[in-house]
């Protein structure tokens, strides 16, 4: 998925098919558009929810205090507990970062089972924390590859981790990954982050 456009908010967006994939469509204005593709990409060394929880809690001040999005569905610190999926990626030590995640049932579908939509926005903001300058110039989401390995139960522990790729000038480039509790990863992504200028 690409974004071409910032996305509006408060109306109704039109989704198209094409031959390549989809276009996510704001009248004419192109927003994003997606396509199938491969992602090659390995999962970091997985940790535990508990440890991502510890994480998520020492860095919250940092996640919080000069957030540029504060609303943010999936990492806003303005969000209410139930409202959002409220994850504040905090630093692991190791340039890694890492939230814990126990889904809500109300993101799940009749078995059980997160609906792909939300473990994509989990896939979303934590790429952001290992590359991110608080603070400084801010950076949104370009692209986003993600992929789901296996079934996320609402309601079960997990931890997001998520590691720096690189950067290159305004380019920044990271990566996430969605751990059960037993350490198997579920669901893998690689973002590119753009700073604004």
């Amino acid at each position: 998925m690409s974004l071409r456009s910032p996305p509006p908010l408060g109306r109704d967006l039109t989704v198209i098919g094409t031959s390549e994939g989809l276009e996510l469509r704001d009248g004419d204005l192109l927003v994003a558009e997606g396509a199938p593709a491969e992602l090659d990409l390995e999962a970091t060394e997985a940790v535990d929810p508990e440890r991502a929880a510890e994480a998520s809690r020492a860095g919250h001040q940092r996640w919080s205090a000069e957030h540029p999005f504060p609303t943010c569905f999936a990492c806003g610190p303005a969000r209410r507990v139930g409202d959002g999926l409220r994850l504040f990626p905090g630093s692991l030590g190791d340039g890694r970062f890492a939230a814990p995640w126990t889904p809500a049932q109300t993101l799940a579908d009749d078995a059980g089972i997160v609906r792909p939509e939300y473990v994509w926005a989990a896939l979303d903001c934590p790429t952001s924390a290992p590359v991110a300058e608080f603070g400084g110039a801010v950076a949104v989401l370009a692209q986003l590859h993600a992929r789901i390995d296996r079934p996320i139960a609402a309601s079960a522990p997990h931890a997001i981790v998520s590691w720096p790729i690189g950067i290159d000038g305004r380019k920044r480039l990271a990566a996430c990954a969605v751990f059960d509790a037993d350490g198997r990863p579920a669901a893998l992504s690689r973002a590119l982050w753009m700073e604004l200028r």
